[in-house]
């Protein structure tokens, strides 16, 4: 009796992992193959995978593709024909794809028609740059001037062009705008929807970001674009199941054009599948595409998240040779030697090639007299943020927000403002410092807002309040108080608190208001109680040569404005609370 049969008899069976034969795992096979240049073994298992699933045209189209690589080009267009003709219309490149092999086998006029034919009826226009040299190319070959192609996707390309530079520059309202005019117009033009869907995300506009994607996949629902984004949508919203059934196909995908690989590898890397991040950004690097610096950098991070820790030294320090003026680099160079030191795992990185926000700020901080600098001032990632916040941040980080936003004070900053403004959720008294910002950025314009739950249209010598009439007068007094407090280091909460107090002292006197005299007293007086609220050291005789008025004046007006609105009682009653809460924690302590 053989050892087998024994085994048998005595019931003790050889413990037998079962392989799932399957699309995915043949896939997986060819990728690995492709990734050590064996392209034999790789076309053998995408054929199996195809015949796993024969009505996946990826699949196909990935044997296509292996085909041309290894030179058999006629067998590469029979494929591609047929995934035209009959698996899947849609898939206009891969008339591209023949047009190509047609020029290696030098069947030039063949080569021209695929082109012609590629150009006519694709959308996207992936490639056109690309047609573009090939028409170059085929003039050369065949001695005469190539067909003329009425180009299908350079409808609203300029426009779409111009666009993608304003997301770039995050100017993301704008973008909005011009991408909202081109797909109206031409209802077909994915990547416009695409880049219109990421321009809602990056607003914090999520229903409207959703709800465009959908519309791409309902267009073209093999959009690679359009998946990746939406993967991105539905981890935001937590959409765990419906994540994790659209993570099955994004891991069988295997792009071979270098802006699709580029934008899954991204995508992948952002929803924490590192292992096929780092696959795809090794493949981009090996192929000489894409040698820029963040292409280093994002393979780096798919490395260090991967515990490939000696691979993602010598990215970042290849990343650093690229850029050397980048802070990006060296940052991460000494986080990864941290880690290593300690042996720990490490913290989930951004993919982005950026410093981490929380860095940024402590840049910032340390530079005097400036909350954001300049060159942060265009970049997308951090205007993104801001908008973001601006939407969806804490009363606190709001505040923050709209404070940057009135440095960096560009078209895009009071487009966002405004529409702040006439958001019905959001506290009126961040709205009164918006506004603020809005004027100091010299906006003259009337404002719609959402003011104490009722629409309403701020005119420009007008303050959003519940009095039912605003004074020339009363506003000259406020204008001339900001005006000199700006100039004198008090930041937009301190401006705000002078207006709050100016709303209060006019409210409580309402209708028997008096008539004022002299401006510079009143806002001298405004300035006064303001500087004391924030324990600023500040006399009668100082505000008032600074008004260009007398102590006696500002004296009498902050006598007034106190017997109105009991300043004194309310600072006293404030003091004495944090006094309390000293000695309760002092006792703690004890």
């Amino acid at each position: 009796m053989t050892k087998k049969q024994r085994a048998a008899v005595s019931g003790r069976l050889a413990k037998i992992i079962p392989i799932q034969w399957d699309a995915t795992y043949f896939f997986e096979r060819a990728v690995r193959s492709l990734d050590r240049y064996h392209y034999d073994k790789a076309l053998k298992n995408f054929r199996r995978a195809a015949q796993f699933e024969p009505e996946n045209p990826v699949n196909h189209c990935n044997m296509a593709g292996i085909l041309s690589e290894l030179g058999n080009y006629e067998e590469s267009n029979q494929i591609l024909k047929w995934i035209i003709d009959e698996l899947d219309p849609t898939m206009t490149e891969c008339h591209f794809y023949m047009a190509n092999n047609y020029a290696n086998m030098e069947m030039y006029e063949a080569a021209e028609d695929s082109l012609v034919q590629y150009l006519e009826e694709d959308d996207e226009g992936h490639f056109i740059d690309e047609a573009e040299e090939m028409m170059e190319l085929l003039t050369f070959e065949l001695a005469r001037p190539t067909k003329q192609a009425n180009v299908k996707s350079l409808g609203g390309m300029r426009e779409h062009d111009r666009a993608r530079m304003l997301l770039e520059e995050g100017k993301f309202a704008q973008a909005v705008k011009v991408l909202e005019d081109v797909v109206q117009r031409y209802e077909d033009f994915s990547s416009a929807r695409n880049n219109l869907a990421l321009a809602y995300y990056y607003m914090g506009q999520f229903d409207k970001a959703m709800s465009t994607i959908l519309k791409v996949l309902e267009l073209d629902e093999g959009n690679l674009h359009a998946l990746c984004n939406l993967a991105i949508f539905y981890q935001h919203m937590g959409e765990r199941e419906k994540l994790t059934e659209l993570l099955k196909l994004l891991r069988k995908t295997f792009p071979f054009h270098q802006e699709h690989a580029f934008k899954l590898a991204t995508t992948l890397g952002i929803l924490g599948e590192h292992e096929g991040a780092y696959r795809q950004f090794v493949r981009l690097l090996r192929t000489g595409s894409s040698g820029e610096a963040s292409v280093y950098h994002y393979a780096a991070v798919a490395a260090c998240q991967t515990g490939r820790y000696a691979d993602a030294e010598r990215l970042w320090q290849q990343c650093r040779s690229h850029d050397p003026q980048s802070e990006v680099a060296p940052y991460y160079l000494d986080y990864l030697s941290g880690v290593r030191a300690s042996g720990g795992q490490p913290a989930p990185i951004s993919y982005h090639y950026h410093l981490p926000f929380e860095e940024q700020m402590k840049l910032w901080e340390r530079l005097p007299g400036e909350i954001v600098p300049e060159r942060f001032k265009k970049d997308p990632l951090v205007r993104s943020s801001f908008f973001w916040a601006l939407r969806h941040g804490d009363r606190q980080t709001k505040l923050q927000v709209i404070q940057a936003l009135g440095i960096i004070g560009d078209d895009e900053v009071k487009e966002a403002l405004r529409a702040f403004m006439n958001e019905a959720g959001e506290e009126d008294d961040l709205k009164r410092i918006a506004l603020l910002v809005l004027r100091s950025l010299g906006e003259t314009t009337p404002i719609e807002a959402v003011i104490g739950n009722e629409s309403t249209v701020i005119e420009p010598q007008q303050m959003p309040t519940r009095l039912p009439v605003w004074e020339a007068s009363w506003q000259a007094i406020l204008d001339d108080a900001l005006t000199r407090m700006r100039t004198t280091g008090y930041d937009l909460v301190q401006q705000h608190d002078l207006l709050t107090l100016w709303i209060d002292f006019l409210s409580r006197l309402y209708p028997d208001v008096p008539k004022f005299g002299k401006v510079q007293g009143w806002a001298a007086a405004l300035e006064y109680w303001t500087a004391k609220m924030h324990s600023r050291t500040i006399s009668f005789e100082e505000v008032a040569r600074k008004y260009e008025t007398t102590a006696a004046t500002v004296s009498r007006h902050a006598k007034r404005i106190d017997d109105v609105c009991g300043i004194r009682e309310k600072m006293r009653s404030t003091n004495a609370l944090l006094q309390t809460h000293r000695i309760d924690m002092n006792n703690e302590h004890d």
